[in-house]
């Protein structure tokens, strides 16, 4: 038998997960401040691509934790 779906922590899980990803952008940022200069073109690129891909992550975060929010008022 499948177990019942818990869902009380998801908007908790979620928000963790977006904090830890808007630090991860901020450690990048403040490294390639830093070393941006003395690093291979490509490294600097691949980076910034990475924290585009962390910002598109961050407004899918926003969306579920809205969704799991709305979810948790309409069923208590």
């Amino acid at each position: 038998m499948a177990k019942p779906d818990n869902r009380a922590d998801n908007v908790e899980h979620l928000q963790q997960a977006l904090n830890h990803t808007m630090e991860n952008i901020r450690e990048a940022e403040t490294f390639l401040a830093a070393h941006g200069d003395d690093m291979n073109p490509q490294d600097v690129s691949a980076l910034e691509r990475k924290n585009e891909r962390r910002r598109e992550a961050i407004a899918g975060f926003r969306e579920e934790i809205k969704d799991e929010a709305a979810h948790q008022r309409k069923h208590h």
